[in-house]
């Protein structure tokens, strides 16, 4: 039998290659506007759903929870069946579960569609980066690439709050899901027409176990974190975090003896993808996390309509999109270690700049400290995430791209779990002394939904909001210098 080309060794035209990189960018400013108004709605949805503080906390983190459990299944089942057949499978079920998420009536069900936007973005992550690593093999292309993707994620940022804001100006807060749909039709015509397909041509048997272990150690960690900082340590988060440990250990032992394991763990012996996957964990970790609760700030605090907070939040995103331009000149002058810490440290200066902007009375000086947060990890995420996917052959791209959005997403999830409960612990600690209502105590959109905005004790919880907020941005100071620190000694800064 004659052997055929791989489908991922297909080389295409320029033109469209270039289009199909755009279709791509479609993915993720998909899954980014679906985050950022997320965010903006909580506090209409606040007064519509009624959730507690913990589902308040599980609406926002466990989209990102079951990404991060789900996607080294999914990287390894895009690189089985096609990471083409795989994008668009699972861009029909995120809109079907944004339209479930549109019309949830209770805080519950909009919990469950949340996981189910989760469970339908792990097979859309993974594929994109992998397609961009099969589709660009010359490495100063792919870097470019990677930044016009990266900016894509952060124009997805910019837009949504834009986008939300508008709908939360004139609609419901279900139509910020309810916009998904038409996005995911559009993309599911172009991305048939202009993506290409393209496969691992030996993957070798799937292994189940090693799916169901990669979940189990993952998910117990996350909720074992969540649950000792909202309610204290107890026998669940003693039983949670020795499942996760034992899963995750039984889980690296078997890829290692695996045939064709779901990822190759010897690729954490490169310090340049080790590295880069360390200090995108914490890089997102700290930033997720304090993004989660600073729309709630913007208008809950500073008063701000929805529209006006995501203006607000703009220089932020703008900024991350303005890396694109640079990102090569800095690469290829300091080293790629290098330009990942110096990203990292001008961060982390950002966050402690808006520590102290959060009580400048001019939005202003808090508009100008969001620049350097906006810079400092959108160069930093785009260098991580190409020297992930340097690492490794193409027709292991998925798994390799699986990696890095696990790094991501389960530092999403668990910014938001442990860096949100710090606020909520902060702002209760914060309240006066005396009777306090308690949807007041419970969170300040609980507050802001039974006091009289007027009133000394809701002047209070703004207050107490405002300084959970500033103890918030400084922890996540101190973590991205962490960052830096861990990728100037572990990433190798060789000039690009």
């Amino acid at each position: 039998m004659t052997a055929t080309l791989p489908t991922s060794a297909r080389p295409l035209s320029p033109r469209r290659r270039w289009a199909a990189l755009g279709v791509l960018v479609g993915a993720v400013l998909l899954l980014a506007v679906d985050g950022t108004v997320l965010y903006l709605a909580v506090p209409s949805l606040t007064r519509e759903l009624a959730p507690t503080a913990t589902e308040i906390l599980w609406i926002g983190d466990v989209y990102s929870l079951a990404l991060a459990g789900l996607l080294v299944t999914a990287g390894n089942l895009a690189d089985r069946f096609g990471r083409k057949k795989v994008l668009l499978v699972g861009t029909a079920a995120f809109g079907l579960a944004s339209a479930l998420a549109a019309f949830s009536p209770t805080a519950g069900v909009l919990v469950v569609a949340r996981l189910l936007l989760g469970i339908a973005g792990a097979t859309i992550m993974p594929s994109t980066l992998s397609l961009i690593r099969t589709l660009f093999t010359d490495p100063r292309e792919r870097t470019r690439a990677i930044a016009i993707w990266s900016a894509g994620s952060g124009g997805g940022i910019a837009l949504g709050p834009l986008v939300g804001g508008t709908l939360l100006e004139h609609y419901w807060w279900g139509s910020v899901f309810l916009i998904n749909v038409p996005i995911v039709v559009v993309f599911l015509v172009l991305g048939a027409w202009l993506l290409p397909e393209s496969r691992d041509p030996n993957p070798g048997r799937f292994d189940l176990l090693s799916a169901g272990l990669s979940l189990v150690a993952i998910v117990p960690l996350v909720y074992a974190v969540k649950h000792a900082v909202s309610a204290g340590l107890d026998a669940q988060v003693a039983v949670a975090a020795v499942l996760g440990m034992v899963a995750g250990i039984l889980f690296v032992r078997r890829q290692r003896r695996a045939e064709a394991p779901l990822i190759d763990v010897t690729l954490f012996r490169n310090g340049a993808f080790s590295g880069a996957v360390l200090a995108n964990f914490i890089a997102v970790f700290a930033l997720m996390g304090l993004l989660f609760f600073f729309s709630q700030y913007l208008q809950l605090v500073r008063g701000f309509s929805p529209l006006q907070a995501g203006f607000a939040e703009m220089p932020a995103t703008l900024a991350s999109i303005a890396v694109v331009a640079a990102v090569g000149v800095v690469a290829g002058r300091l080293g790629r270690g290098r330009a990942v810490a110096a990203g990292l440290a001008v961060a982390a200066l950002g966050l402690a700049l808006v520590s102290i902007a959060e009580r400048a009375p001019q939005y202003w000086w808090l508009g100008l400290t969001l620049v350097p947060v906006g810079l400092g990890v959108g160069l930093a995420l785009t260098l991580t995430v190409d020297s992930v996917l340097s690492a490794v052959p193409r027709d292991k791209a998925g798994s390799a791209s699986a990696i890095s959005e696990t790094a991501y997403e389960l530092g999403a999830a668990l910014g938001i779990a442990i860096l949100g409960s710090v606020v909520n612990l902060v702002y209760r600690a914060f309240l006066p002394p005396g009777p306090v209502p308690a949807e007041a105590r419970d969170s300040l959109a609980g507050a802001a939904s039974v006091l009289d905005p007027a009133s000394e004790l809701a002047h209070a919880a703004r207050e107490a909001f405002t300084g959970a907020m500033q103890v918030t941005s400084l922890a996540a100071a101190a973590v991205t210098a962490v960052a830096a620190v861990i990728a100037w000694r572990t990433i190798p800064s060789g000039k690009d």
